[in-house]
């Protein structure tokens, strides 16, 4: 019994950011193991159609997690909430979506997160069912919990009340509302976002105010960095896996990645246990697997999730016909480089020449390519990004730069 329970805390604890009150969290685990107790983990989401990538998807892997352990998971659609507006501290605020709107985005997000949960172990709620009926007495009891300076230690606020930004009443209604969820809900763990601890706090204080006998553990993920390892994933900075995104296209992104960022992706997204990446990444370092196997492998378990069982095989395939054609290797050297470097300087850190008045003729010769396009520029600096650096016919090399 003690070892389900440290191997399920191990697995809870992974990849986290931080968690508060994990005493909670392992009484609720013991009390599953010894009397077969569920408990409820919520997560909030907005009501607008999801256009999910990987970086999403680290919420919703943790939640998967915990339905091994016992919870149920409260997946909730904040149609409510999001009528208050967006209290980031940006200019717009949320567009008001119609009932039918919310009901179809809803289904949306169905088809793509239960790829990952299990629905029988997952609750979708709508906020507004217990928010509406709240009244204008209830809303005033509830903001009656909370002071403004307590509000103002929220680190956005306090930025825009220093600077003068204007901060709508609405706004701190906000946190207020998301904390009720949870004395609604009757919540045991909250997990969200590093950015979203003190609306994730708000549930604990609530629980109490309302004597619910229960104050919620929290737990926050940290943002995933996109493909280039350095800025987080995101699909205005092109650095992104979709989880729509076509299988042969999931692959290559994923086989893309730096060898280190594989194993951060392995920690947030892969299903494979704590002891089993542990394996393999001993099996790296020993020299008995390839990091490109260990990529490929972790690109087949993205792939087939999305996809289908079996599809990833047959995406790798594929990847690698297309590289067969183009002569471009599958397995290449990488190197890391400083952003702005010159291309010259390039070639020879990347061992390609052996010196930059080389790499300047091979450049005039038409003899470099990046990316299977000639270089016409021997002047030319590479910005941030991932390349593969070709000279004459064979010589390859994979260069990323941060």
């Amino acid at each position: 019994m003690e070892e389900k329970i440290k191997e399920a805390l191990a697995e809870i604890q992974r990849g986290t950011a931080e968690i508060i009150d994990i005493e909670r969290i392992e009484k609720l685990l013991r009390n599953y193991f010894e009397n077969g107790e569920n408990f409820y983990v919520k997560v909030g989401f907005d009501p607008t159609a999801p256009d999910l990538h990987l970086g999403h998807t680290v919420l919703i892997q943790k939640m998967a997690t915990f339905q091994k352990f016992g919870a149920i998971v409260q997946f909730l659609i904040g149609d409510f909430t999001a009528t208050i507006g967006d209290p980031t501290g940006k200019s717009e605020t949320r567009k008001i979506l119609s009932e039918e709107q919310v009901l179809k985005n809803a289904e949306t997000y169905k088809e793509q997160v239960f790829k990952i949960l299990d629905p029988e172990k997952t609750e979708v709620k709508f906020n507004s069912k217990w928010l509406k009926e709240l009244g204008t007495g209830g809303l005033i009891s509830l903001a009656s919990n909370l002071t403004v300076a307590r509000m103002l230690e929220r680190d956005d606020f306090s930025k825009r009340y220093s600077s003068n930004t204007p901060i709508a009443v609405s706004e701190f209604i906000y946190p207020l509302l998301q904390g009720y969820d949870s004395v609604a809900m009757g919540t045991d763990i909250e997990l969200g976002g590093t950015d979203q601890k003190f609306n994730l706090l708000m549930g604990r204080t609530l629980q109490k105010a309302y004597n619910c006998k229960k104050q919620q553990a929290v737990l926050m993920m940290p943002i995933l960095e996109g493909l280039d390892g350095v800025q987080k994933m995101s699909k205005s900075l092109g650095n992104y896996i979709g989880v729509t995104d076509q299988p042969n296209d999931m692959f290559g992104k994923t086989l893309s990645i730096s060898d280190d960022l594989m194993w951060r992706y392995y920690e947030l997204l892969s299903s494979k246990s704590l002891k089993d990446i542990e394996n393999l990444k001993n099996g790296v370092k020993n020299g008995t697997l390839h990091p490109k196997v260990v990529k490929e492998e972790l690109a087949i378990e993205i792939v087939d999730r999305y996809h289908g069982a079996g599809v990833g095989i047959k995406a790798k395939t594929e990847f690698e016909k297309v590289f067969a054609k183009k002569d471009i290797p599958t397995d290449m050297p990488e190197f890391e480089m400083e952003n702005g470097i010159w291309i010259c300087q390039a070639l020879v850190d990347a061992k390609l020449v052996n010196s930059t008045s080389q790499a300047r003729r091979d450049v005039k010769a038409n003899a470099v390519s990046i990316n299977q396009e000639k270089v016409k520029n021997e002047k030319l600096n590479l910005e941030a990004g991932e390349y593969i650096l070709q000279k004459g016919k064979k010589s390859f090399a994979k260069i990323i730069i941060k």
